[in-house]
């Protein structure tokens, strides 16, 4: 799974929309609002490292490809 470079929330929401779920979903999955997801997606707010996990965790993904490191290694 290749994930886009824009930022993380771009990431979140190709992750969360391949797994098949929901903002809702995944806010009760990782404890949660629903509007704390949205937040994330839209990029008016970040989570912190204890999140980032969680979500990466539920998602399926590494932290690297949650921020996007390891697409901006393959391109150095």
């Amino acid at each position: 799974m290749k994930y886009r470079k824009e930022s993380i929330n771009m990431t979140l929401k190709q992750a969360r929309e391949e797994k098949g779920l929901s903002q809702a979903e995944l806010a009760d999955a990782v404890g949660l609002k629903q509007s704390t997801i949205s937040q994330y997606e839209n990029g008016s707010r970040k989570p912190g490292l204890v999140k980032a996990k969680r979500l990466s965790n539920i998602l399926g993904i590494s932290l690297d490809e949650f921020f996007c490191l390891s697409t901006f290694q393959n391109e150095i």
